[in-house]
């Protein structure tokens, strides 16, 4: 009994080390991956204001969504930003090389479901959720006590996307100038009473409600 068990506790420790293995080997090739170079002219046509340099944040905001769902198999990840959703929309239409690199990078097929598609609001506003969190824990913060906004809630008002999301650390202070402008961040971590909308200060520009803004969300089979 007592071998069976050495057996067993040893089986178990070189499959957790195995696959320590794998998903650091996955977090490197995404980390280093090229992305096909005529995306950067896709996206500047979409926003011709953008700058190199800019554009340069656009693709680091698109390796860091696929870091984020590579942190969390088979659960939906909701896309933050408008400018990288467009990056990743338009690497999804090389078919090919996008099908290459889910398989590498993420072991599925990481598909583009867009919010209208989701099964309900709550299935939208986890995944929006779950994108702040991974996002604040990436960033080596908690998500209910964030020092700054990571990169995808940042990178739209950052780069002054016509169409995007705005996010805030905390929109709740009625005499703070930025009351009322974004979807407000420091709150997407709640478990409830999160909702928002025009008149309460937490929701966006558009007016609209749940726990964050986020066009699209990206799911495995």
């Amino acid at each position: 009994m007592t071998a069976l068990i050495v057996v067993f506790i040893i089986l178990l420790v070189l499959t957790l080390l195995v696959r320590h293995g794998w998903k650091t080997g996955q977090r490197r090739f995404i980390e280093n991956y090229a992305f096909p170079p005529s995306l950067r002219g896709k996206v500047k046509h979409r926003y011709p204001h953008l700058s190199e340099h800019q554009l340069d944040l656009v693709f680091d905001g698109l390796r860091d969504y696929f870091l984020l769902c590579q942190r969390a198999p088979k659960q939906m990840v909701a896309m933050p930003s408008q400018v990288v959703d467009v990056a990743w929309h338009e690497f999804i239409l090389f078919t090919r090389a996008y099908k290459n690199f889910c398989q590498r990078a993420l072991g599925r097929f990481l598909h583009h479901t867009p919010a209208e598609a989701m099964k309900s609001p709550t299935v939208a506003q986890e995944g929006i959720k779950r994108a702040w969190r991974l996002a604040c824990a990436k960033e080596g913060m908690k998500p209910t006590a964030a020092a700054y906004l990571p990169l995808l809630f940042a990178i739209d008002d950052l780069l002054q996307i016509e169409d995007g999301f705005r996010y805030r650390l905390d929109c709740m202070d009625p005499t703070s100038p930025l009351y009322g402008t974004g979807y407000c961040a420091g709150h997407i971590g709640c478990t409830s009473g999160c909702a928002g909308g025009g008149d309460s200060g937490m929701g966006g520009s558009d007016g609209g409600s749940g726990c964050g803004g986020g066009g699209c969300g990206g799911g495995g089979d």
